[in-house]
């Protein structure tokens, strides 16, 4: 990805202090002299930043302005490890409303809308930062948070909710609850706005069928911003991302090599305007690739747009000898017949051997069930490389979850 001339001179106006008012950078930058950053180049010859040098600057070591200047923090769960807290301006507030304003408004939300939003409030970035895009747009807010889908359900209803705000496990939850209680036409949805974790096209289709929505995809992490700094468009064909509050790039996993666009690498990614905890090249452990050229919806060249992320660096698995993320698991699912988009991995091992079983939901029974169960194996054995115990399961059956569904487990180690 080229850094435009404007990018360069946001990134060199944040370089000529970063060590003056950042002693995280202070340290990491410490045998570099930044001020003699002047083309991309130079740039991409500066050290990656990681999540473990986030986590060792726990709790405000990544604040590179006064306490006076700080008016909120926002952490990451911090399920696997030190909690990573980010500090945020008055200006980062704004800044990430505004992003999120755009997002909405790109997925055709207006001052009309009624937004519901699922997420969850609090230390993780999500539901927050929904509300605040939608105040900013003048849509009316409906703040539910994440549960009680007997109260969504009743609000959706009632309050005549056009666009809701999920995670892809809780809307697929509702989904089907609404599908089950035959309520779909007293509903007045029309967009659903979903993101925080990777999800295949089979579930998706299953929640644009079900809720009768246009979904759009929308992408950020805690460390940036949030939620909110890309989005799909109404051409659905990767999301843009708000090149003048970040700049993008795509490197090889195991070198850190820029690569071309279109080629499939990790993103990382550096903040352009962010005062409380700004980030020079993170790298964020997505795998994505940046797709060429403009698009047609009409944002064109001037958002960039990655592909929908293919999975992470760190959530390969590895089984009698295969590599596997996730989304190849997704895109077995995806082309074997009769299956529905749910699914689980399950990996043991019994008296020293690897034992891989997949279980998936489907509506078939008896013969027709095996048969589909012998078509999974084969399609799993002809693209990854290695065959699994596939087992079927009735519709329902797998855990529905109302934030992030886990789909791997893991119990050699």
């Amino acid at each position: 990805m080229q850094i435009t001339p404007e990018q360069m001179e946001l990134i060199r106006e944040e370089l000529r202090t970063i060590k003056d008012r950042s002693s995280f950078y202070a340290n990491k930058f410490k045998d570099i002299d930044v001020q003699d950053v002047a083309m991309q180049a130079d740039f991409e010859q500066l050290p990656f930043s990681e999540k473990d040098d986030l986590r060792r600057a726990y709790p405000l070591g990544l604040q590179a302005v006064p306490d006076a200047d700080i008016v909120r923090i926002h952490s990451s769960s911090g399920t696997t490890g030190t909690p990573v807290i980010i500090p945020y301006t008055a200006q980062d507030v704004t800044d990430w409303a505004i992003q999120f304003a755009r997002c909405f408004e790109v997925a055709g939300v207006g001052v009309l809308d009624r937004v519901q939003i699922t997420p969850g409030y609090g230390l993780w970035t999500a539901g927050i930062g929904f509300q605040a895009g939608c105040e900013r747009l003048g849509a009316m807010a409906i703040p539910m948070g994440p549960g009680n889908t007997e109260k969504q359900l009743r609000m959706m209803e009632d309050l005549g909710s056009t666009v809701l705000c999920a995670t892809s496990s809780y809307a697929l939850l509702l989904a089907e609850e609404i599908s089950r209680r035959g309520i779909r036409d007293k509903l007045k949805l029309r967009k659903g706005v979903i993101g925080s974790e990777r999800w295949g096209d089979k579930m998706r289709q299953r929640i644009a069928g079900e809720l009768g929505v246009e979904i759009y995809d929308i992408y950020g992490l805690t460390e940036i911003y949030g939620p909110g700094i890309g989005i799909s468009c109404d051409e659905h064909h990767g999301m843009h991302i708000w090149d003048d509050y970040c700049y993008i790039e795509v490197v090889d996993p195991a070198t850190g090599a820029p690569l071309p666009d279109g080629e499939v690498g990790e993103l990382v990614i550096t903040t352009l305007r962010k005062q409380g905890a700004p980030l020079i090249r993170y790298r964020t452990h997505d795998l994505t690739r940046i797709l060429p050229g403009g698009c047609a919806c009409g944002l064109g060249e001037r958002h960039p747009r990655i592909d929908t992320l293919t999975g992470r660096t760190d959530d390969m698995f590895k089984v009698k000898g295969c590599n596997i993320f996730p989304a190849q698991v997704e895109e077995v699912i995806a082309i074997t017949n009769g299956t529905s988009s749910e699914y689980q991995v399950m990996i043991e091992n019994i008296s020293g051997t690897d034992v891989l079983t997949v279980l998936f939901e489907t509506d078939r029974e008896g013969e027709e069930r095996e048969r589909t169960e012998q078509e999974l194996a084969t399609i799993f054995k002809a693209k990854i490389g290695c065959t699994p115990e596939a087992k079927g399961v009735p519709l329902g059956e797998l855990p529905r979850s109302e934030k992030k569904t886990k789909r791997i487990f893991d119990s050699r180690y």
